[in-house]
């Protein structure tokens, strides 16, 4: 809504547009009339306009949309917040400071079954490649099997710890036959240069800033082990009450995400003027990730529920979670009506 001195100020403007409309040589009375509530028209129609709260990181979906040129003509504004991680989004989203963020799917679904009011309504999916097990150039880890006694660093609670688990059950090995050591991003980095780790369970580009500015070599990846779906997240709250906006957001977002893929170089570019990171390393990790768009259907919802029941037998989810309750697939449903 307008302020007390905005408003006082729109209607100054406003009086002197009438009063120059009534000087000799001027159109006339209705003219000025109609001038003047179209004035308040549009005031009424700023005053009233939706305000979207989303929450992105550094050359996230913010950076996407204005590259791709799709963020044009919005009707209603955006409030951008950037955050250094997806967490503190979700606990933005939690506690009613955002309407919209976006977040990987085990992540969420902790939030979730915590009893946050929050829905996952889009989503993306990258290549499982994009999620891989490091270690050092010159370790003797050649395999996943070699992990047994090993220390191995990942994010708690999301993509890092269910990898490093999901990769030691794939090789045979008991979850207690190595140490999770829980990380983040750039202190594991650290760690596993230092040599305090043995191995490193992380994503895109980090994958690829590892391999090509630090020697890292892959052991394992995700393919057949992760579902690597990140979600959109809003609020029950934004969905009941801007869902217009949301949706127009999500679809909007899903366009971006399609311009992306084929335009590598110049989204690679832009991004790497945004976040200082090197831009080949941006442009290999969007390669290998291509990530796109993906509607909520029942494929997307098996798949997710089968991550979850695993996560929770891993004992990174503390109770079972029902995943057709955390979606809602209805703007799923009305993205597939405008096309």
């Amino acid at each position: 809504m307008f302020s007390a001195r905005a408003l006082a100020r729109f209607l100054s403007a406003s009086f002197q547009t009438l009063a120059q409309a009534f000087r000799p040589g001027r159109c006339g009375t209705a003219a000025a009339a109609l001038a003047l509530g179209c004035a308040l028209h549009g005031a009424a129609v700023a005053a009233d306009q939706v305000v979207l709260r989303i929450g992105d990181q550094k050359g996230g979906n913010r950076s996407l949309l204005e590259i791709s040129g799709v963020a044009k003509d919005q009707p209603y504004r955006i409030e951008w917040s950037e955050f250094p991680a997806a967490a503190p989004i979700l606990e933005a989203i939690n506690a009613g400071a955002l309407d919209v963020g976006y977040t990987g799917d085990l992540s969420f679904l902790t939030v979730y079954a915590a009893g946050a009011p929050i829905k996952a309504i889009g989503g993306t999916r990258s290549n499982p490649k994009s999620q891989a097990v490091l270690v050092r150039q010159d370790s003797t880890i050649g395999s996943a099997a070699d992990l047994k006694g090993k220390r191995i660093a990942g994010t708690r609670g999301g993509w890092g710890q269910f990898l490093v688990d999901a990769t030691l059950e794939k090789a045979g090995l008991e979850l207690d036959e190595a140490t999770f050591v829980p990380l983040g991003p750039v202190d594991a980095k650290i760690a596993l240069l230092a040599g305090s780790v043995d191995a490193w369970a992380v994503w895109e580009p980090y994958i690829s800033y590892a391999e090509l500015k630090d020697g890292a070599r892959v052991i394992g990846d995700g393919a057949g082990l992760t579902p690597t779906v990140v979600f959109v997240v809003a609020s029950d709250q934004a969905i009941a009450t801007k869902r217009a906006a949301v949706q127009d957001f999500l679809q909007r977002l899903d366009r971006a995400r399609l311009w992306s893929l084929d335009h590598l170089d110049v989204y690679a570019r832009s991004t790497a003027e945004l976040t200082r990171l090197p831009e080949d390393v941006l442009r290999r990790a969007y390669e290998a990730q291509r990530t796109s768009p993906i509607p909520i259907d029942d494929a997307v919802v098996r798949e997710v529920q089968a991550a979850a029941d695993r996560a929770v037998r891993y004992g990174i989810l503390g109770k079972p979670v029902d995943v057709a309750k955390a979606v809602d697939r209805s703007f799923t449903s009305a993205r597939a009506a405008s096309n």
